[in-house]
């Protein structure tokens, strides 16, 4: 099951309803149209408000006078526990430079299930950190078939994640629509 995400513009007021599973959110800019969904939803199901967004699906939301911050630090900190890394050494950047990796079959297997597992947890964790989108790109390329040194690398993400735990997404508050962007790549290796 999927998230889902219904979304109604009356008289230029939007109302949307985003759910995932038993988790629903109720937003918008019609005070009116929310109130009506609520009642409507209220009487078939038995929900309960929780005021204003906090946390959903593992991404934590924080408000304050700047703007609105998206994190994951509580995921990110689940994710360092599962797998034994609270306390590990910590890394400045989430990949090495100049990190070439590829397949080659002399190299030491890994548990391809743990691998893939870890790989999905950083793409997930990459909506709210594209400081680890790059890297997390390389490691996912090897999924079918990973060894030590593409483990090492996710090793190296893991540990540069418990450096900046709690870094995440700012939308400032602002009178106008500028769009700032954030781009790591290396032009397909070529340099």
């Amino acid at each position: 099951m999927g998230l889902n995400r219904v979304t109604q513009t009356i008289h230029g007021k939007v109302t949307a309803l985003i759910v995932y599973v038993d988790d629903m959110i109720i937003t918008g800019d019609d005070k009116e149209g929310i109130s009506r969904i609520q009642k409507q939803l209220a009487s078939e199901f038995k929900i309960k408000n929780l005021g204003g967004l906090k946390y959903f699906l593992g991404i934590e939301v924080v408000r304050s006078r700047q703007g609105i911050c998206l994190s994951q630090r509580k995921y990110v900190l689940d994710l360092l526990a599962e797998v034994g890394m609270l306390e590990c050494k910590l890394a400045d950047t989430p990949i090495t430079q100049n990190l070439k990796l590829s397949e080659c079959s002399d190299q030491v297997p890994m548990n391809k299930g743990r691998y893939q597992k870890l790989v999905g947890k950083l793409i997930y964790l990459s909506h709210t950190r594209p400081d680890i989108a790059y890297a997390v790109s390389v490691v996912s390329q090897f999924m079918h078939s990973p060894s030590k040194d593409h483990m090492d690398a996710v090793t190296r993400i893991l540990r540069y994640l418990k450096s900046s735990a709690g870094r995440g997404l700012m939308f400032s508050k602002n009178d106008h629509l500028k769009v700032d962007g954030y781009i790591d790549v290396d032009w397909a290796g070529k340099f």
